[in-house]
């Protein structure tokens, strides 16, 4: 079941990334997606800061496809898939990372060839929609009982 949360700042989408990520352990798999600008990477940082990796340490990856981040208590694969509408998976060789030992962070989850996307059976969806001002609207759906869990958790706090 979606849950709705709303933020009011970059600071405020950045505490919920840190919430998130102080949830996460190895294997799992988060969905961002969103226009342009709507903050998928700045709540990327803040999932990395709940990963115990620094912040500013992470920049959209829209041009190096995969940022591999490794001084936290879990490695965070950051993937950006912007630029990469319509190429074959074989092309792209990423499965290490989604079925590895760290967390993998997907923007432009829905550019995720069919077949690879078919093959999760768990993961975190994570919409970020423009409100007024600053305002974000994060939709949270949870594929799978360990991310009901997390998302559980994030609600209650």
């Amino acid at each position: 079941m979606p849950h709705i949360i709303q933020t009011f700042s970059a600071e405020e989408t950045m505490f919920l990334g840190r919430q998130i990520g102080h949830l996460l352990t190895p294997g799992m798999i988060l969905g961002l997606c969103g226009d342009l600008g709507t903050g998928k990477t700045c709540l990327v940082k803040g999932i990395a800061d709940g990963l115990g990796i620094a912040p500013e340490t992470i920049t959209s990856p829209t041009f190096t496809l995969v940022a591999e981040h490794y001084r936290g208590r879990v490695p965070l694969y950051h993937i950006d898939l912007y630029r990469l509408e319509g190429v074959e998976d074989e092309e792209l060789g990423y499965e290490e990372y989604l079925f590895g030992h760290g967390v993998a962070a997907i923007e432009w989850f829905p550019f995720l060839p069919n077949d690879v996307r078919d093959s999760l059976e768990e993961y975190l969806l994570i919409a970020v929609e423009y409100g007024e001002g600053d305002r974000r609207r994060l939709t949270l759906t949870p594929y799978g009982e360990r991310y009901e869990r997390v998302v559980a958790q994030i609600c209650r706090e």
